[in-house]
């Protein structure tokens, strides 16, 4: 295990090439391009701010109006260490969050992945809405992103509207 310094200073020595730097100003444009994309297509839905973490993932919310009464979001994330985007039902607290994993789980839904819930999770299911991505073509990975996004959203609102009333 490499000591605090060692990594600081390997951080420092990449950070001295500056590609990270020209490298990751990329992704929060995007991001905030996306976020814009996302409000302007549709503005019957709530889009949160713009979240960019620690070069863990970068992320913002959309609520649509059928997701808002049961209190879930839908995340948009950029996944760093994964090196994709993920879309995440969410709940907007913890005991949503929870009352949601357990009818997911109790279904036995495969149409995505069910999350295991454990510290610092947010997820309840997630789906890969795009890996191997290219951010050279930002107009295409935008409309790819949208098109698996309003998919996933159709999914969950079709099993929210047979399992649960409301």
């Amino acid at each position: 295990m490499q000591s605090v310094q060692a990594e600081i200073s390997e951080f420092r020595r990449q950070l001295a090439s500056g590609v990270i730097q020209k490298a990751y100003r990329i992704l929060p444009g995007y991001m905030m391009d996306l976020r814009a994309y996302f409000r302007k297509r549709y503005p019957d839905h709530t889009v949160s701010g713009l979240y960019q973490g620690y070069l863990d993932m970068t992320c913002f919310a959309i609520v649509p109006p059928s997701l808002k009464h049961r209190s879930l979001k839908i995340a948009i994330v950029f996944n760093c260490e994964a090196f994709r985007f993920e879309a995440w039902l969410a709940g907007t607290n913890r005991q949503v969050q929870r009352r949601y994993w357990e009818l997911f789980r109790d279904s036995v839904w495969t149409e995505y992945r069910v999350v295991t819930p454990s510290t610092g999770v947010d997820a309840i299911v997630e789906c890969i809405l795009a890996e191997d991505v290219d951010f050279g073509d930002p107009d295409s990975l935008t409309k790819w992103i949208e098109k698996k996004s309003v998919e996933f959203i159709g999914h969950i609102e079709r099993f929210l509207s047979g399992h649960e009333n409301g």
